[in-house]
This record gives C-alpha cells, sequence and structure tokens, in this order.
C-alpha cells in the first residue's frame, strides 16, 4: 500500500519522499520553478478560492469548518479516481504545500481524505 507524506514544499528534496505532488493552487512564493523538483501538480486537489480566503481570515476558529467544506470539496471531484490510479503506483508520494502553519494546513486534510480513500479501494 502506498504511503502518504506531507512536507513544505520549501524543505529540501530527498530521494526517501518518493512521487512529489505539488498540491497548492498557486505557484509557491519565491521558488522558480525549475528549482522546485515534483512530479505532478495537482492544483484541484485543493480547496477552492473562496474557501482558502475565508478560512485564513481566521484560521484557528474556522479550521472545524474548513475541514468539514474542503472534505465535501474534495468528495465532488469527478477526476479523484485519476489521482488515486496515480498515487497506487507509487510505494512513498509526499504532498507538497506552501503554508507555513504545520498544523492548520489543506494538505493534513488532503492526506486523511487520499488514506481512506486507498483503504476503501485495496
Amino acid at each position: 500500500m502506498t504511503s502518504i507524506k506531507i512536507k513544505r514544499v520549501y524543505e529540501d528534496f530527498a530521494e526517501s519522499d518518493g512521487f512529489r505532488i505539488l498540491v497548492d493552487r498557486l505557484w509557491p512564493k519565491s521558488i522558480k520553478k525549475e528549482n522546485l523538483h515534483y512530479d505532478l501538480w495537482a492544483k484541484d486537489l485543493t480547496p477552492s478560492s473562496n474557501l482558502r480566503t475565508w478560512f485564513h481570515q481566521d484560521v484557528e476558529n474556522h479550521w472545524d469548518s474548513f475541514v468539514a467544506s474542503y472534505q465535501k470539496e474534495l468528495a465532488q471531484l469527478t477526476n479523484m479516481n485519476t489521482y488515486i490510479n496515480e498515487i497506487e503506483l507509487h510505494p512513498v508520494v509526499t504532498l507538497l504545500y506552501a503554508a507555513k502553519d504545520p498544523v492548520y494546513n489543506h494538505a493534513i486534510i488532503l492526506k486523511k481524505y487520499l488514506d481512506t480513500l486507498l483503504q476503501i479501494k485495496s
């Protein structure tokens, strides 16, 4: 089964990262495209712009509602199986995110969501 990890995009590349998926809708600030080692940029796995903007207005107090809303958005993605099929091809997948906060960020939610889908499928 695939192991999914998360990592800030600003951390150094490591071979142990496996297949690296950038999971931010916007390109990370201060990183040139040629300097970031990533295998896939999955913009549509990210929260919608409206949800992201609302969440960042009050991160800690909006967290629980953000989690529920983001999970609903993920459940509505018509191409989720395409991502799951790609992820299953790799023993290790690392989701790359740019958020500064290691506790309150969408990559944590996405990892749990993908882990659940992989468990259901296996």
